[in-house]
């Protein structure tokens, strides 16, 4: 009952973008398929959006983010998700009173192509957010754990679903395929399944392991 779609981005290496450019080829990808969705044989109204470390902050600022989108494009056919699937995702990007900051401003500014706030899903959460959720790491150094909890937290206070699943010891990536004996992998996919279940995205069947 699923179809799924792997979008590609531009990235700074290759094409020489900022982080902003990433986040309009994320809600250009989810515009295209509720744009084909008839001809693709989807329901435009249940897709999920999916990603992990940038491609989860892609996926989690495809919702909320304003004015980032293509200008080419119908801005009458949404770009917002109606689910979001996170793993490891950086949410915060730019100061939250009470959590210590992990990068400075200016230098996220220079490297995001507009001011972090602007780019930031947690300074964009508002009451209506699709519902998420997140697989993470409690010893995630790269990006810490504090910041998808305050992101949960905001989720909640604005009545919102948001599902935080926090793995103790994990680091970033602990989730990838073939990683210890694929305990996580295997985990992971399970509550993600039964997240899209809950939604009524998937019907409830035994999980396929590998």
């Amino acid at each position: 009952g699923m179809v799924a779609f792997t979008a590609d981005y531009r990235v700074a290496s290759r094409h020489g973008v900022k982080a902003a450019d990433c986040v309009r080829d994320a809600k250009s990808a989810v515009r295209w398929i509720r744009a084909n969705s008839k001809r693709l044989g989807i329901d435009p109204d249940r897709i999920a959006a999916a990603g992990g470390s940038a491609g989860g902050h892609l996926a989690a600022s495809a919702a909320p983010l304003p004015d980032l989108d293509n200008p080419l494009e119908d801005r009458t056919i949404s770009a917002r998700p109606d689910a979001l699937v996170l793993f490891n995702p950086a949410v915060v990007l730019a100061p939250v009173p009470g959590l210590t900051p992990f990068r400075d401003p200016a230098e996220m500014e220079k490297r995001m192509g507009v001011p972090p706030e602007t780019i930031s899903p947690y300074h964009h959460i508002a009451k209506g957010a699709p519902p998420a959720v997140i697989f993470h790491g409690r010893a995630d150094t790269t990006v810490p754990y504090a910041t998808v909890e305050a992101f949960a937290k905001q989720m909640a206070e604005l009545g919102n679903r948001c599902d935080l699943h926090g793995y103790d010891n994990q680091t970033h990536g602990f989730f990838n395929y073939g990683r210890g004996g694929n305990k996580a992998y295997n985990d992971t996919l399970q509550k993600m399944d039964a997240f899209l279940v809950s939604l009524g995205y998937l019907r409830p069947a035994a999980p396929v392991l590998h």
